[in-house]
């Protein structure tokens, strides 16, 4: 694995249904601000989805998110159970996994950034020059 990245392989299970979902997990400490979360949908074949890391770490505690991606922990009784909800033009889909395995991977994204720290690691003069052209 390069240097900078953290990936995190686990099964899910997807729309409630029993069959566990193959996905991985991804956080580049070149794009401090994001998570990375794909299934595999056949052999070789992934469905990726970027969102805030703060999202993740909000939806822990609390439901979180508007429009593409919401997360929560479960509201049941099992409180060892992360909810993710995703929706596109294509479908639906409420991904559940153990909440243990998203504060794993969580404390591994904050092992090369510390939360709070992605600021120090973005040129944000250089990322409006390049879209003003300058």
């Amino acid at each position: 694995m390069a240097p900078g990245v953290v990936e995190h392989h686990q099964f899910v299970t997807l729309n409630g249904c029993g069959t566990p979902v193959f996905s991985r997990w991804s956080y580049v400490a070149g794009d401090p601000f994001a998570v990375s979360l794909s299934f595999r949908a056949e052999q070789g074949v992934w469905i990726e989805w970027v969102f805030a890391r703060d999202l993740l770490l909000l939806g822990l505690t609390e439901p979180a998110g508007r429009g593409d991606v919401r997360v929560r922990p479960d509201l049941s009784l099992e409180q060892d159970v992360f909810v993710l909800e995703l929706e596109s033009p294509d479908g639906y889909a409420v991904v559940e996994m153990r909440r243990e395995d998203v504060e794993s991977f969580l404390d591994a994204t904050d092992q090369l950034v510390p939360v709070g720290a992605e600021s120090e690691l973005v040129d944000v003069d250089g990322v409006i020059a390049a879209i003003i052209g300058v």
